[in-house]
């Protein structure tokens, strides 16, 4: 009987329990006490499963070449930066995702940070809870400008969203959909105009070598001084000690962040003390749709390649390879 482990959170209840019994799948949930991002810990958990249904700890090499069994790292999500996908193909290991599942989700919190940020959220509630009645006009969001950097799944819904609101569209996007762009009359422009020209920029696109601090000094200071960021994509995107400088120094109005470059978020991090920023823990992509919707593509990943079937759409690394086989040669 094939193992399967559930490092996710959120993982206790789901389809995916039903679809493995259907199909003959013994599941655990890790011990939620244990702390994954220490390899030693994760080998540990982890021995004596063929696969994995992964959450945001890192499958490095030396968590990989330790556990000889495992045959699937299916995350539960649609990034996959935490997993050494060059040592899972040497070692044959399955990397997949979980794609087109959490993007209204992660559209929606991204919209709700911006109007919160704009409608002086959650401030005006505490200013109110503590006596004091402040009431303080800020920028309409209707007739301003949103860039958006990246237009998936993620940037394409959040942008329909913001088109309802009023707001005027602008994105960076090298492998733009045409069709998309003129149906929503986005205008597309360099990653650095729209740094200038937007008053509002969100973050939707990959956390990779080439992304990483994608948002640092040099493109906060091209910000406007009413500028608001929202990274609801990756930490990494975002030089973190360049964006707390910026909002002490108030060169930009506020962020809004769902995801950071160490998670948990220290609580000794300046960003816990601003009043200028509005944050949330990694919960942009959960809804009560995308948790089973996840789950459950999760599973018959795992169930399908355990079968011998080969979800391309899922999976993400061993590109060309031909004859894997569940069972190891």
């Amino acid at each position: 009987m094939p193992r399967v482990l559930i490092t996710s959170l959120n993982g206790e209840a789901g389809p995916h329990f039903e679809l493995f019994a259907e199909n003959g799948f013994d599941v655990d949930v890790v011990d939620r006490s244990l702390d994954l991002w220490d390899a030693e810990t994760l080998i540990k958990a982890t021995e004596g499963y063929e696969a994995v249904i992964a959450g945001s700890e890192p499958w490095t090499e030396k968590v990989l070449r330790a556990l000889p069994q495992l045959r699937v790292i299916s995350r539960s999500g649609v990034g996959f930066d935490a997993v050494d996908t060059a040592v899972c193909d040497e070692l044959g290991i399955v990397v997949a995702t979980t794609p087109g599942v959490n993007h209204h989700a992660v559209a929606e919190h991204a919209t709700a940070m911006l109007m919160a940020i704009a409608r002086g959220f959650p401030w005006n509630d505490m200013w109110v809870r503590q006596g004091k009645w402040e009431r303080i006009a800020g920028p309409r969001v209707m007739g301003r400008t949103l860039g958006l950097v990246g237009l998936g799944r993620i940037g394409q819904a959040t942008a329909e969203r913001a088109a309802g609101l009023g707001m005027k569209l602008m994105a960076y996007e090298p492998y733009a959909d045409d069709h998309f762009i003129a149906k929503w009359g986005i205008e597309l422009v360099g990653i650095d105009e729209l740094f200038s020209r937007a008053d509002y920029v969100s973050l939707h696109c990959p956390a990779t070598e080439e992304t990483k601090h994608l948002v640092n000094a040099e493109r906060l200071a091209k910000m406007k001084e009413e500028a608001v960021l929202i990274n609801t994509a990756r930490g990494s995107l975002v030089d973190e000690g360049a964006l707390i400088a910026a909002l002490q120094n108030k060169q930009i109005r506020a962020a809004g962040l769902d995801v950071f470059e160490e998670e948990p978020l220290p609580l000794s991090s300046p960003l816990i003390e601003m009043e200028n920023v509005l944050l949330s823990g990694h919960v942009a992509g959960l809804d009560y749709e995308s948790h089973d919707g996840t789950f459950g593509m999760n599973a018959q990943t795992i169930i399908d390649l355990h079968a011998g079937k080969w979800p391309t759409e899922q999976i993400r690394n061993l590109e060309g390879v031909k004859g894997w086989t569940w069972e190891r040669g």
